[in-house]
């Protein structure tokens, strides 16, 4: 081999990392690990200093002076949660869950897996009002985290489990989106109020005008945001309503080979796709994902709010989620993922117990307090931990379904 093909090589292997769905998963992974070796580190002082330290600006009317660590989750999530706007609109309007009959099985299994993991937490913490607040921490699953496990299991994963679980992880963003919005709204300041209602009027007449450039969604989706954020509704919701206003192209019916995905919000997503998840989201993963393992006590190990969140993660998730998708399939609402086995379709469940980045922003709309931001992350780790590996051993273990036999000639046979 030339010294001139080994660098194109290393090179090629690069960008097929990061073209990868599931890197993202592993670029987390690692940030949070790092996170985690730190804050038992001697550098766990200057790291949490750090998050700590006040970072302001003044623009005009626009002044805010926060923490690195409340503009990493109100702000740059902010991104995230646009780009998981931009992915719910073209999956519902333009994807796997454009029709009817598609969303029966994630859609049920997601609403079995947001309700199973709140009901737990719920009846664990009952009598507890502030402890009740984090009921839908355990609701959530992380997309990321769970495809990058999925893609350690290899080619004996059928497509169908992929497409199963993106969407189930899609509505399931959809359901902690719509509970943010209702649940962990502070209180209401209404003229912050009026004026994103201005600016996502001002967003829908550029989209009913077919306004086609990016930057005036843009520019007008920061004003937004800065609304939203003085308004009492939490930040980041500006973005998942942004995507709603910004121009999708469906895919013509007949495509041939002059059509392009060239709408607003297909390069918009497009854009933003590795920014957020090798950034945006290892960020907020890094300065999160911090927690002092010499702060957990016995007793915390064993107090309700640890519990629900882990027992919710890794017991309400497999349950939720397997026993409505087993319901639903025996009961002929739709069909087992193709090729697939009941033992991968129950893996799969396993692995949705994995609720790392969504779990830990709930946990900090729903407490404040150390003590139980130490306990939310505790059993987060916990749950995901135990999900992940569980899930990752049970699909190397089960193998999907044979493809039907063939009879001579080709037919399949009966």
């Amino acid at each position: 081999m030339s010294s001139a093909e080994r660098p194109q090589r290393r090179t090629s292997a690069f960008r097929e990392f990061f073209n990868q769905e599931a890197s993202g998963g592993y670029v987390l992974m690692a940030a949070a690990a790092v996170a985690l070796v730190i804050a038992n580190s001697p550098l766990a002082g200057p790291y949490f200093a750090v998050l700590e330290t006040k970072l302001g600006f003044a623009l005009g009317p626009l002044a805010l002076n926060e923490t690195v660590l409340h503009w990493i989750n109100d702000g740059l999530m902010a991104l995230f949660f646009l780009l998981v706007g931009l992915e719910i609109k073209r999956e519902v309007l333009d994807g796997e869950l454009s029709r009817p009959s598609r969303v029966v099985l994630p859609g049920l299994a997601a609403l079995g897996g947001v309700a199973v993991p709140a009901l737990i937490y719920a009846a664990l913490n009952m009598g507890d009002p502030e402890a009740s607040r984090g009921w839908a921490i355990p609701a959530a699953t992380d997309i990321a985290f769970a495809l990058g496990i999925l893609a350690l299991a290899g080619d004996r994963v059928p497509a169908s489990l992929k497409i199963f679980l993106t969407a189930l992880a899609v509505l399931d963003d959809l359901a902690a989106i719509l509970i943010i919005a209702v649940f962990y709204t502070a209180d209401l300041h209404l003229g912050a109020l009026g004026g994103a209602g201005a600016a996502l009027a001002l967003l829908v007449a550029m989209n009913r005008l077919k306004v086609r450039r990016l930057w005036p969604y843009l520019l007008t989706g920061l004003v937004l945001w800065w609304f939203v954020l003085e308004s009492g509704v939490h930040a980041t919701l500006a973005g998942v309503a942004l995507a709603m206003t910004i121009p999708l192209d469906r895919t013509p019916a007949r495509p041939d080979a002059h059509s392009h995905r060239t709408s607003p919000a297909h390069r918009l997503e497009h854009l933003l796709h590795k920014p957020v998840a090798f950034a945006v989201v290892p960020i907020f993963g890094f300065a999160n994902a911090g927690l002092p393992l010499a702060g957990i006590t016995f007793e915390m190990l064993t107090d309700t709010v640890m519990l629900g969140i882990a027992l919710g993660l890794f017991i309400g998730k497999q349950i939720g989620v397997f026993l409505t998708a087993l319901l639903v399939i025996r009961l002929g609402w739709s069909d087992m993922p193709r090729h697939a086995s009941l033992g991968q379709l129950y893996a799969v469940s396993v692995l949705c117990g994995v609720g790392f980045t969504m779990s830990l922003f709930v946990g900090n709309l729903a407490f404040t307090t150390p003590d139980l931001l130490t306990e939310t992350k505790a059993g987060v780790f916990a749950g995901s931990l135990v999900s992940a590996v569980l899930g990752l051993v049970l699909l190397k273990i089960f193998r999907p379904e044979p493809p039907p036999a063939r009879a001579e000639g080709g037919d399949a046979a009966p």
